[in-house]
């Protein structure tokens, strides 16, 4: 039970550490010391900081898909109001230290990308796993609503993430987390423009269609 606490606190501690001085700055020394644990604790547990580094993105991923698994925006049953209740959690999430909202594997692979596959296969996992979680919404939205014929499910779900992505460096480059504010609710307004304004065409389309079959019938 005692290693499993140990453990449990690592992994929290490498998030925590690791969201506030980035990973290459991030000891060894520097988590144990925030999870309150040896380093003798840390070896029994993990080879190596990189070793430690992917088994805490496995715990940010798992416990991120818990937490937008069980998260509002689920409820609406149209699909678009779905989509922007996604948007607007995300906002709401923007709140405390930036360490409290800036995301784990979007902080680790910009550092790590072109030095360990196996972590940079790991980030991709983690936000390309939780864009995929959107298609089904999107994918229901362009049913019900129409966009155009190049955009799919999938490449609007990671312009999601890339906006998002793009904030949090905003946000550390700034200090503030207004641009990120301001950026979602850019992006909020981008999807309501494109859903609506395609929308709306479907009903002009449709309006316009008597009228030209009446005008065949009489010639």
């Amino acid at each position: 039970m005692q290693h499993h606490q140990s453990k449990a606190k690592l992994l929290a501690a490498t998030i925590k550490v690791v969201r506030t001085k980035g990973y290459n700055a991030t000891r060894v020394e520097d988590v144990c010391a925030e999870a309150g644990v040896t380093k003798g604790s840390f070896f029994h547990h993990f080879k190596s900081k990189d070793d430690l580094a992917l088994a805490a993105l496995d715990h940010w991923k798992a416990s991120t898909t818990d937490l937008f698994a069980n998260a509002p925006y689920h409820g609406p049953s149209d699909p678009l109001d779905r989509v922007l209740a996604y948007i607007d959690f995300r906002k709401a999430l923007l709140a405390g230290e930036l360490r409290d909202f800036t995301c784990f594997p979007g902080t680790v692979v910009q550092e790590m990308y072109a030095t360990s596959p196996p972590i940079r296969a790991a980030c991709e996992s983690s936000i390309c796993g939780h864009a995929k979680t959107l298609e089904a919404d999107i994918d229901a939205a362009i049913a019900e609503y129409g966009v155009a014929e190049d955009i799919t499910a999938s490449s609007l779900a990671l312009h999601m993430q890339c906006v998002l992505q793009g904030a949090f460096i905003l946000v550390k480059a700034t200090g503030s987390a207004t641009v990120a504010v301001d950026s979602i609710e850019h992006l909020r307004r981008y999807i309501l423009l494109l859903f609506r304004a395609s929308k709306d065409r479907r009903v002009v389309r449709a309006r316009r269609k008597p009228d030209a079959d009446a005008s065949a019938g009489r010639a």
